[in-house]
């Protein structure tokens, strides 16, 4: 009998389900895209049965294909877009209002109103991040104040709050389980980071009832079995995780100084700190990297809102490329100072900058521009913002002791070089790139007992190719420079 575990992997822009082998080989995937919805200038939603059907679609697929009668998945594990915020009805489990995406920006005059209130040093020491709509907090509030009735009901303990784990968790079970874990409560601006609790002086703050949080577990913890998807029933979830705190896990960085760069639709740049939670300087996040045996690890992370995102806006929106495989051969064939700098503040901009009000532009264009040029802006775009990260970093004396990549970008070559080259280190890029679902299955494996501890996962990770960075120090800081001006004049 062949073992394997399951990982929903539910991201910004389509739900996945991977079987990986206990060596973390995947054996199968299946993926789904879902519509984006976007009903005023900064707002993003999805409607959260198209994020269930897809879910369920793409893990019965998996089983019916790729699973025979003799094999068995030991454990499944959930790993979310973090942030973003469902209400729904304890009885009928039908969400009041579409889920509100991280990357919405519509509390944006809320939250500066809190800043200028002098409440984010508070609400920072707590939850180890920055007041900003990015956050669950604003986005419960809007809904409660906006959809009619809801915060009545919210008060009278009618209505449950969750994010995206949250959710599936209370449809997978029959809404049997509302419970979430340490990563994902800790991204909720709710969460006490020190004490592991809710936070009543923030859910004051905020002015959200207590009776619509979920229950906080461990990373790796008995999340109740699934009875509502019919290829997976009977199998417990036992592993949860925020994207990123996941692909840190998949990574294997485990000790403190190891940091993981995942391109996904945004980019997140996320190091290990071990046992504390140190604070930044530089407007960079402390957060729960994940938590085992009730013993939380803690990350330096800086968010950035846009990455592939901005590969998939050159495909759909400008329709420059008919796929993003295209834009390596044209970044090859295309000088890397050729003068444009596209910014792609399209939601605003994340760390180390968090302006809600930044919207997107390009400069530097001439009658020779074409193309190619704007491709590989695009592209560059994502390596100077990672840049911005490890400068925040270094200035918080925490520079990496090694980076390793995931994320969907990352299979091109030309970003990873051009990535050493910016940054002026090496770059390690894993055998398995789908680092988020693997981090999630290693869990769910933890609480299984198919893995004895985290030396015998670390085992399990290799690389691929590692990138050394070739470029003179002389260019690297012509080139960032020119990403610097064009930043100040959004």
């Amino acid at each position: 009998m062949s073992q394997y575990l399951l990982s929903i992997d539910q991201g910004t822009t389509s739900s996945r389900a991977i079987l990986f082998d206990l060596k973390g080989n995947i054996h199968a995937v299946r993926q789904q895209e879902f519509p984006q919805h976007f009903p005023d200038s900064g707002w993003v939603e999805h409607d959260p049965e198209d994020i269930w059907s897809t879910v369920t679609q793409t893990c019965n697929e998996v089983m019916a294909e790729e699973c025979g009668v003799d094999d068995e998945v030991v454990a499944v594990g959930i790993t979310n877009q973090r942030e973003t915020t469902i209400v729904w009805d304890r009885k009928t489990g039908k969400p009041v209002y579409n889920a509100i995406v991280w990357q919405d920006r519509r509390t944006a005059s809320y939250c500066k109103s809190l800043k200028s209130a002098s409440r984010e040093p508070a609400v920072h020491s707590k939850t180890g991040l920055l007041i900003d709509p990015y956050f669950s907090a604003t986005k419960i509030r809007w809904i409660l104040d906006n959809v009619p009735g809801a915060r009545e009901r919210a008060e009278r303990g009618e209505l449950a709050f969750g994010t995206i784990d949250t959710f599936l968790l209370w449809r997978l079970t029959g809404g049997r389980v509302h419970k979430t874990d340490a990563t994902n409560a800790s991204r909720t601006l709710l969460f006490n980071i020190h004490t592991q609790q809710w936070d009543p002086e923030l859910l004051e703050l905020f002015n959200i009832p207590e009776s619509l949080l979920p229950e906080v577990l461990d990373s790796a913890d008995d999340f109740g079995e699934i009875t509502e998807c019919e290829a997976l029933n009977g199998v417990s979830v036992l592993g949860v995780a925020g994207d990123q705190q996941a692909a840190l896990f998949g990574q294997t960085c485990f000790d403190v100084g190891m940091a993981k760069s995942t391109y996904g639709t945004g980019c997140f740049l996320m190091l290990n700190t071990g046992d504390k939670a140190l604070k930044s300087e530089h407007r960079l996040l402390t957060t729960v990297a994940y938590r085992l045996n009730g013993k939380p690890t803690y990350a330096m992370e800086g968010s950035i809102f846009v990455a592939g995102a901005a590969i998939q806006w050159l495909r759909d929106g400008l329709q420059l490329i008919e796929n993003a495989c295209d834009t390596e051969p044209l970044a090859k064939d295309t000088p890397v100072d050729h003068g444009v700098y596209l910014v792609p503040a399209f939601t605003g901009l994340g760390a180390p900058y968090w302006d809600p009000n930044a919207r997107g532009a390009i400069f530097g264009l001439t009658r020779d521009t074409g193309i190619k040029e704007i491709v590989t802006a695009g592209l560059q775009s994502v390596c100077y913002q990672t840049k911005d990260l490890q400068k925040a970093m270094e200035k918080d004396g925490m520079r990496p002791i090694t980076l390793r990549v995931d994320g969907g970008m990352v299979a091109n070559n030309w970003v990873l070089q051009f990535l050493a080259d910016i940054l002026g280190a090496r770059v390690d890029r894993p055998s398995i790139i789908e680092t988020t679902a693997l981090g999630v299955a290693y869990l769910a494996g933890l609480k299984a007992g198919v893995y004895e501890s985290l030396d015998e996962l670390s085992d399990l990770w290799r690389c691929d190719r590692s990138f050394e960075p070739i470029m003179t120090k002389q260019k690297r800081d012509e080139l960032y420079e020119g990403w610097i001006h064009a930043v100040q004049k959004l």
